[in-house]
């Protein structure tokens, strides 16, 4: 059965000189719940991305938007809106994509697109086809419930969006 709630994403967090756009697939409950991105205090991405710049981990979201101004790293999701009961990808149903096209087309300082996690990057390909000129970089998944995958490791996935 489909839920009958209907997430919708954020508005992108994006600069006027981003590289680098991280996709994800939709926001987490806790996500919507604080209206921020990477909400939910497990979820690994702001300790992975401190860790590859050398920067300190964020505390507040406005010091998590400093730290991706900071490292011309945008974030926002293939999903404008979605049915999903919970905040598991693998509930996600009936999406809708963000028009990702444009923001590549206005943003064409971005050289990197990084998915992070499976749902987004196989959303991304329903929907839209590579650019030339952008490098694609498949990531494993941040959230907390993907903690198979060792920090170290994770971390050495996720620095191919710097390399």
């Amino acid at each position: 059965m489909v839920s009958k709630i209907r997430s919708n994403s954020f508005a992108p967090i994006i600069y006027s000189d981003t590289k680098i756009l991280i996709l994800g697939s939709l926001p987490s409950k806790k996500s919507l719940e604080l209206n921020q991105y990477y909400g939910h205090a497990r979820n690994r991405i702001w300790k992975i991305l401190s860790h590859l710049t050398g920067d300190d981990i964020p505390i507040t979201y406005e010091q998590k938007k400093e730290l991706l101004c900071n490292n011309k790293t945008g974030l926002w999701d293939v999903a404008h809106s979605a049915h999903r009961e919970g905040s598991l990808d693998s509930n996600i149903k009936n999406e809708a994509p963000n028009d990702i096209e444009s923001l590549i087309d206005k943003y064409i300082s971005i050289k990197v697109i990084g998915f992070n996690g499976k749902k987004s990057e196989q959303m991304f390909y329903k929907y839209f086809t590579e650019k030339e000129e952008i490098n694609y970089v498949p990531l494993p998944s941040t959230s907390p419930a993907n903690m198979a995958i060792s920090f170290e490791d994770i971390c050495t996935r996720w620095s191919d969006l710097y390399a």
